[in-house]
């Protein structure tokens, strides 16, 4: 009968903070297996020491290399592959052999730990438990005495090894970080703190639970010294001692674009300016989007009030409050950010600081959603006449079309607006053939999202409301229909 292989996690370095059960185990195992580096010495052994017993096998997996500079003809990533499936086959003999093995994993075995490598090789041979431990996170914020997260608070966990635009992005997000893998990466993670603006928050904190415990700020800490086992920590604005709420960014008003509709298409610096703010003001709909946090102030208005919406942020910016004003999309196009320019020309304003942050705007989505229809020249209209007349917007697309572009067309219609939808349709039967292709995109990302292909002879009026968005092809737009799925592109090259 074979024997079972038992990942064990050993909590962050505090041989008291060995659960019981992994205790239990690691006394009652006839093999135990742990990493370690060339230099032979393991910290995960060091912490299960009070649990051995005598006659005990121990089965010692030696990493071939510490560092990506390798003389393996696969690389590094090769070298580590040929070390993992080694070791994997050492343990699956003594498996096969019917002998229990604990493999000693510091922290958590399925968090950052190489258990997890062997864990693949072999638990579809044998039988396999987990027994989970005390993360190297939980001991960092044992360490500080800080609360990582409160309320509606995310934390987001990283290495310390990814890219340098990835760490900025997620440091930029408002969330509290943890960062782990430090040793040689340190400096380039206290560089990407600073460029995300977040680094008089950081913490640091090395060997956790340990006598060896330090807790530093990381402004304080030099590189030089700064071993594997430790981390950087930024905890919730709500608790963090070292975050200053009302220092960054400065007074003023930021116009943010929340995207089409998924919170995994808004980007990490509109979060941060969410996280940030005092205020947020916008349209009920869209603020219904956004997760507040204590003590914000949430002002919400009605969709046809944009220069009061405006004039009311550009006021409370001027008495020292820092506003988000919210849209949906991208704030520059068809939406708040002219708006709020608009007024801030005004000479009452000129002191108070406005700027503007990016969304996805909905035709970048919608295309997105049928392939690449906006691949070459394109024009964007609302169909919407409540501040422009609808000569003014006839005339545009019948110049758009004129000229052969591709046609986004926001604000299609709603319950106040229905006749500008089928006037479009006869404005294009005007000038285009009946097979020119019309994409329809609702709620794309969202749960009730409908994408339809049509043409412009087949397409239905009734159909669109305020949620759809209209994409128009141009004479060569392209349609097709393949194994891999549609399809639907405009070529960049035109007229070859």
């Amino acid at each position: 009968m074979s024997g079972t292989l038992y990942g064990v996690g050993l909590g962050p370095g505090d041989s008291e903070l060995v659960t019981v059960k992994a205790a239990r185990l690691i006394g009652a195992a006839d093999v135990i297996a742990y990493h370690c580096a060339r230099h032979g010495n393991s910290i995960a052994r060091g912490v299960a020491e009070p649990y051995l017993r005598a006659g005990q096998i121990e089965e010692r997996l030696m990493y071939p290399v510490t560092t990506e500079s390798v003389e393996h003809p696969g690389g590094y990533a090769g070298a580590m592959a040929d070390f993992y499936r080694d070791s994997a086959e050492l343990l699956a003999d003594h498996l096969a052999a019917g002998r229990d093995v604990v493999l000693l994993a510091e922290g958590d075995p399925l968090f950052f730990s190489s258990y997890m490598h062997m864990h693949k090789r072999l638990a579809p041979r044998f039988s396999t438990e987990i027994v989970p431990g005390v993360t190297s996170v939980a001991g960092a914020s044992a360490a500080l005495g800080i609360p990582l997260v409160e309320g509606e608070e995310s934390l987001v966990v990283l290495p310390g090894t990814a890219p340098a635009d990835e760490l900025i992005a997620h440091l930029a997000s408002g969330s509290a970080i943890a960062v782990l893998k430090l040793g040689r990466t340190f400096e380039r993670v206290r560089a990407a703190l600073q460029a995300a603006g977040r680094l008089g928050e950081a913490w640091y904190v090395e060997r956790a639970s340990t006598p060896q415990q330090r807790v530093a700020r990381v402004t304080d800490v030099d590189a030089s010294t700064v071993p594997y086992f430790s981390m950087i920590v930024v905890p919730g604005a709500i608790n963090n001692p070292l975050a200053r709420l009302d220092a960054s960014p400065p007074r003023g008003v930021t116009v943010v674009g929340l995207g089409p509709g998924p919170g995994d298409q808004q980007t990490p610096q509109v979060r941060a300016a969410l996280a940030s703010a005092t205020d947020l003001i916008g349209y009920t709909t869209y603020l219904a989007r956004v997760t507040t946090r204590p003590g914000q102030q949430v002002h919400a208005s009605d969709n046809r009030v944009e220069s009061q919406r405006a004039e009311f942020a550009l006021d409370l910016a001027r008495r020292g409050r820092r506003v988000v004003v919210v849209s949906s999309g991208d704030p520059g196009v068809f939406a708040m950010a002219a708006a709020v320019a608009e007024v801030a020309a005004e000479e009452q304003y000129a002191d108070v600081p406005v700027r503007v942050l990016p969304g996805v705007t909905a035709a970048s989505a919608v295309a997105a959603a049928f392939g690449a229809p906006l691949g070459h020249d394109l024009a964007l209209i609302s169909l919407s006449d409540r501040l422009k007349p609808w000569d003014v917007i006839a005339r545009r697309i019948t110049a758009a079309v004129d000229a052969d572009l591709v046609l986004a067309i926001y604000n299609p219609g709603s319950v106040s607006r229905n006749h500008q939808v089928a006037d479009l349709k006869s404005l294009l039967l005007d000038r285009v053939a009946p097979d020119r292709v019309l994409l329809l995109g609702r709620d794309v990302g969202g749960p009730t999202e409908l994408l339809t292909v049509t043409t412009v002879g087949e397409f239905d009026p009734t159909v669109v409301d305020m949620r759809t968005l209209i994409i128009v092809g141009s004479s060569l737009t392209t349609v097709v229909q393949r194994p891999g799925g549609r399809l639907v592109f405009t070529p960049r090259h035109y007229g070859r």
